[in-house]
């Protein structure tokens, strides 16, 4: 696959987003029994330029929109989550600098990533406090382990959260996976989004120059705390993709394989009343859960563009969206990806199909944060008209 021209349209992207899916869809069944790294498929991506879609063109980018990336997102995550996860965590770091760094350190990464083709991986993890930063002379050292780093394997840039002594809350720092003292541990081994190399890190006595510790912008308070939104709202994509890709699967195989029960009175599945049912609900639900994520992720959207504008009532706003996107999406998805052998039957288990992994992936990356906080926060602003608190989860 070659490289699109500079003048490119988001259809083209797309376009090229699509047939990268089909690609992956051919091994994907193979891949997720197989675990481990992705490493063909990630180079796919860095061939593509699709990995440039948030940078700004000024800055060697595609200069695209967080609509356009969510798109391409769910379209993966359809076929293959592990690398919808992989993908998204990597736009989700490239906007790191620019949310939580100054402008020049926003412009700096952009920049720098446009021209290595570098690849982001995730290292936050707020609820891991163990990644120690420490002032040394005018530079600084990172020490401890941070679990759940998505993407790390074959990546070039890690944003990582730390706690430095005496500094209230996290110091956000950018460190090169290649450094000396930083070692990628290849210890991911969960049940669902096998090939994301969501392992832990190890930094030892790792050297950090003073620039590389990413300084907000005091403009941009409200800014600096959207990342949560961002983050938020590319799980949503990745579940919808999930549940819609099991849908589509079990269509398939109801179309060509599945047998009407014997007192159905029907000789084809496809006119099957319960069958018939069945896909009637999970259609409604389907569409209700589309609509609720493509609002969200248009109200992401615009709130990016005001930029250091951003009220905090906007941002309040767009995080309830999310989040009512989100659990209604995780619900309806750990729901459907079990109802779909129910309209499949008995046969559909055979491990050569790879169904369950339908379910195995949503199950575990939806336990990143508990959803009934989600339902909380809405019922409070539903009830009380009091919009979330911002902080790592909403």
């Amino acid at each position: 696959m070659q490289l699109l021209p500079p003048k490119s349209t988001t259809a083209d992207y797309l376009a090229q987003a699509e047939a990268l899916a089909a690609e992956f869809a051919q091994t994907a069944i193979e891949r997720d029994k197989a675990g481990g790294t992705p490493l063909a498929e990630r180079n796919r991506l860095r061939e593509s330029g699709l990995l440039g879609l948030i940078i700004p063109q000024e800055y060697g980018g595609l200069g695209q929109g967080w609509d356009t990336v969510m798109q391409i997102t769910r379209k993966f995550a359809a076929v293959d989550s592990s690398i919808a996860h992989i993908f998204s965590y990597h736009h989700l770091g490239v906007a790191s600098p620019h949310i939580f760094g100054s402008i020049e350190q926003g412009k700096r990464y952009y920049s720098l990533t446009a021209k290595n083709n570098w690849i982001w991986c995730n290292g936050f993890n707020p609820l891991d406090r163990r990644v120690i930063l420490t002032p040394e002379g005018d530079h600084f050292r990172v020490n401890g382990v941070k679990s759940f780093c998505s993407g790390s394997i074959d990546s070039d840039l890690i944003p990582v959260s730390t706690v430095q002594d005496g500094v209230e809350g996290f110091r956000i720092a950018i460190v090169p996976t290649q450094r000396e003292g930083v070692t990628v541990n290849q210890d991911w081994d969960n049940m669902g989004q096998r090939q994301t190399d969501s392992g832990s890190i190890t930094f030892n006595h790792v050297f950090l120059a003073a620039d590389e510790i990413l300084t907000p912008d005091p403009d941009r308070a409200i800014f600096k705390t959207f990342r949560s939104c961002l983050t938020q709202i590319t799980f949503t994509n990745i579940y919808l993709g999930i549940t819609l890709g099991a849908f589509a699967a079990a269509k398939e195989y109801t179309q060509t394989s599945t047998r009407a029960w014997l007192t159905s009175g029907v000789d084809k599945a496809t006119e099957d009343p319960y069958i018939l049912q069945h896909y009637g609900e999970m259609w409604m639900n389907l569409e209700a859960a589309t609509l609720l994520t493509d609002r969200a992720t248009q109200l992401v959207q615009t709130a990016w563009e005001k930029q250091e504008n951003l009220t905090a009532a906007e941002r309040g706003e767009c995080a309830i969206a999310i989040a009512t996107a989100k659990a209604f999406v995780t619900k309806l998805g750990l729901e459907l990806t079990s109802k779909i052998f129910d309209v499949m039957g008995t046969r559909s288990t055979a491990s050569r199909y790879g169904f369950d992994r339908y379910w195995r992936n949503l199950r575990t990356f939806t336990l990143h944060d508990p959803v009934d906080y989600k339902v909380k926060a809405i019922g409070d602003w539903a009830l009380n008209d009091r919009l979330p608190i911002p902080d790592f989860y909403s």
